[in-house]
């Protein structure tokens, strides 16, 4: 057989694999594209709607913080206690306030796996009256599963909380307030879900590894610095 029917063989042989693999994977390319230009949107999207609402971000005086009071580098976290990939983010969170003394860790309790989440994050901000946010917070976080409104209570007692004064601040409608704000923050912000952090005018959804965050603390500190 000639050569030239030969390679024009092996060419249509190659142009058939190459059309089945591309009738096998279309779909698949397709979404990824599409999920690539929503983020890509998205992030365009924060650009403009994290600067319009930095106060909300940054100065809601129900909003606990952690870390230095005037640090550099504010560190926005949206939570909720009965997840557990905040469990994992609220380990790394509290390696980076350890090692960075110039960083303000500002959090936002969004409840949203159900009314013991709500429970939770209404205790956590009810404990502030008695000056014990920030241990109750990290031992919420650290329950070795699911919280319920006993286990969450138990919790409070073990960190030396009056759980009858905790009840009754609770109730307070401004607890109610701040949670609302949360929410509609999160919204408008695009935020779907927990973990979710607020960096400079990015989103990051989702639980970084230190090193990750490290470096996008710094390359933060460094464009504040311009």
């Amino acid at each position: 057989m000639p050569k030239r029917i030969v390679g024009l063989i092996a060419l249509l042989v190659l142009v058939l694999l190459l059309a089945g693999l591309v009738a096998r994977y279309h779909p698949v390319a397709i979404d990824y594209l599409r999920q690539l230009e929503n983020r890509r949107l998205l992030a365009a999207d924060w650009r403009k709607l994290i600067p319009e609402r930095r106060d909300a971000l940054l100065n809601d005086p129900a909003a606990p913080t952690a870390g230095n009071p005037n640090g550099d580098v504010p560190l926005v976290v949206f939570l909720d206690y009965n997840c557990p990939h905040c469990r994992t983010a609220d380990l790394i969170i509290q390696q980076a306030l350890k090692d960075d003394p110039k960083l303000k860790v500002v959090y936002k309790e969004t409840p949203v796996l159900g009314p013991d989440s709500k429970f939770a994050a209404m205790a956590a901000l009810a404990s502030r009256k008695q000056g014990k946010y920030e241990p109750f917070h990290h031992a919420l976080m650290a329950a070795p599963g699911p919280l319920s409104e006993f286990s969450i209570l138990t919790i409070a007692r073990h960190m030396g909380l009056d759980v009858e004064q905790l009840k009754r601040d609770m109730k307070d409608p401004a607890i109610e307030d701040a949670l609302a704000r949360n929410r509609a923050l999160a919204t408008e912000l695009h935020i779907t879900g927990t973990p979710a952090l607020v960096l400079g005018d990015e989103v990051i959804a989702g639980v970084p590894e230190s090193p990750t965050l490290e470096r996008l603390i710094a390359k933060e500190r460094e464009k504040a610095k311009r």
